[in-house]
């Protein structure tokens, strides 16, 4: 045979057993990922029971355990391989939120301990393909004396829960948090928190915050009455967090934060190098493409609900 004959035939042979390969391969991956998604949907929904249980379990007890066998249910969710990209978008009792990057997704939801009183759970999962990489958010609200200037980590976590996450803007900046934090039977709390990962773990907390007083601090918490409503959401092109100026009817409940409501005026914080500075007197227009995420009782479903805010009027 001829010496180019004999090479063609070689690469033809070689070809071919390349593409069966390829063939093989993915031939595999489908039948893998078809069985991994049905694991998946078994295991979301179990989750969606359990999560329905979490918010409308008869008392405490039944909450409780049904948050516990929640986390466990999740947990083995998340170590199925490609567990990252899985939505479990069924779910309406939790918070799901991916990094714009695609480098980590937080799931964050509330749990009531008492009469409109809660306890926040969630955990932050990064992107491994080789393993599960999964940190616990342990609530640890009550013990922090001072929120406002406390750095945390997961173990010692402000808990909420969140509905918006604003990358960053900058190369050294942290990401920033939206969130509710259901607080008790007179008043709720919105919060304005700041993410960053220090030697690839998560760490809450940094003074970039500019607040009315003109200070900087590591959080931004807005208490108010909970038979009102409260906006707090991101404008893009603005690079402004903007939200509802909050007051109470009357001078001499200054501080009586079950009382506080909106002023149908507007403040807002706007990034500036690396910090969000306070503005005050904001006129908002109707922006189709924005809405405001209003999280009120989480046993709606505990997702936001959305609308479109007009300066003139208001959602109670």
């Amino acid at each position: 045979m001829h010496k180019n004959a004999f090479v063609k035939e070689r690469m033809k042979k070689k070809t071919l057993l390349t593409l069966v390969f390829i063939g093989f391969v993915l031939s595999t991956w489908a039948q893998t990922t078809q069985l991994n998604n049905k694991k998946f949907k078994v295991y979301e929904d179990s989750l969606k029971t359990f999560g329905f249980q979490t918010v409308n379990g008869e008392n405490e007890l039944v909450r409780r355990n049904a948050t516990y066998s929640f986390i466990k249910t999740l947990v083995r969710a998340l170590k199925l391989p490609g567990s990252f990209n899985y939505p479990f978008d069924s779910l309406k009792t939790i918070s799901i939120l991916k990094d714009p990057k695609n480098t980590f997704r937080i799931f964050s939801w509330p749990v009531a301990v008492g009469t409109n009183e809660y306890r926040f759970y969630g955990a932050i999962q990064m992107n491994n393909a080789e393993k599960l990489e999964l940190y616990p958010l342990t609530d640890y609200s009550e013990l922090i004396q001072k929120p406002g200037d406390t750095i945390t980590d997961n173990k010692k976590w402000y808990g909420a829960q969140y509905y918006s996450i604003i990358p960053p803007i900058a190369a050294n900046d942290p990401y920033v948090l939206l969130g509710w934090k259901g607080n008790n039977n007179k008043t709720t709390k919105r919060i304005i928190e700041a993410l960053r990962f220090i030697d690839g773990k998560p760490v809450f907390g940094f003074p970039i915050f500019q607040n009315e007083a003109g200070e900087f601090k590591h959080r931004i918490i807005f208490e108010y009455s909970r038979q009102a409503s409260m906006m707090l959401k991101y404008v893009p092109s603005e690079k402004m967090i903007v939200f509802d100026h909050l007051i109470p009817p009357a001078e001499n409940m200054q501080g009586k934060y079950e009382f506080y409501g909106p002023d149908l005026s507007y403040d807002g914080i706007q990034y500036n190098e690396g910090k969000w500075k306070f503005r005050s007197n904001l006129k908002l227009s109707n922006d189709e493409s924005e809405s405001d995420a209003l999280y009120n009782d989480p046993k709606k479903l505990a997702q936001p609900s959305t609308i479109q805010r007009q300066p003139a009027k208001k959602k109670n």
